[in-house]
């Protein structure tokens, strides 16, 4: 099999790494080579922070280049639109349409640009992006949020319903699971 790349992308405090260690856990457990990169960027709260997942028969390096990634799982749009030229032409973004004002935003020096999600289209992307802090919250916690979009992006991997279920349950602490799962259902379904 091919090499499959996944970028995550966010800003600190989202829940990106234990968004890569569930798709780790996931991929292993269906017989992959996989390599999940550290979290790259300003992982304290608010700095934008990237994470890679490679899988495949054999991957080499967990590391990916422009123009690779499969699919840019966002947890905000403008991350989304941020990573956008890592994006393969007939890769797949799916992304929060929560919005989180970087620095600049916040000080005034630059405004948060409007209409990303058909912007990204504009330029040739296909987006799924959908409101995952609203189902966080419906699921009891806006932290979910990074296993709404979990849920999410199941729809795009040929893989049984149990196999995610499997890695939530390996990896979420078990006094979160039952949220974890509601949150995933939410993505899944919507």
């Amino acid at each position: 099999m091919e090499t499959k790349n996944i970028m995550i992308v966010g800003v600190g405090g989202q829940g990106s790494l234990l968004a890569s260690k569930l798709l780790g856990h996931l991929l292993m457990e269906q017989g992959h080579d996989v390599k999940v990169s550290e979290v790259h960027g300003m992982s304290q709260r608010g700095g934008s922070v990237v994470t890679y997942v490679r899988y495949g028969s054999k991957v080499n390096s967990p590391v990916i280049d422009k123009g690779e990634a499969d699919y840019i799982v966002s947890f905000e749009l403008l991350e989304a639109a941020r990573w956008l030229s890592y994006l393969k032409p007939d890769g797949q973004i799916v992304t929060s349409t929560q919005q989180i004002d970087p620095m600049p935003v916040i000080t005034g020096a630059a405004s948060y640009p409007n209409n990303l999600v058909e912007k990204m289209r504009a330029a040739g992307a296909k987006v799924d992006a959908l409101d995952c802090l609203k189902l966080a919250e419906e699921a009891g916690s806006a932290k979910a949020v990074n296993i709404v979009l979990m849920g999410r992006l199941s729809h795009y991997f040929d893989l049984p319903d149990e196999a995610w279920q499997e890695s939530l349950e390996a990896m979420v602490p078990p006094k979160f699971l039952e949220l974890n799962k509601k949150a995933f259902e939410l993505g899944k379904r919507a």
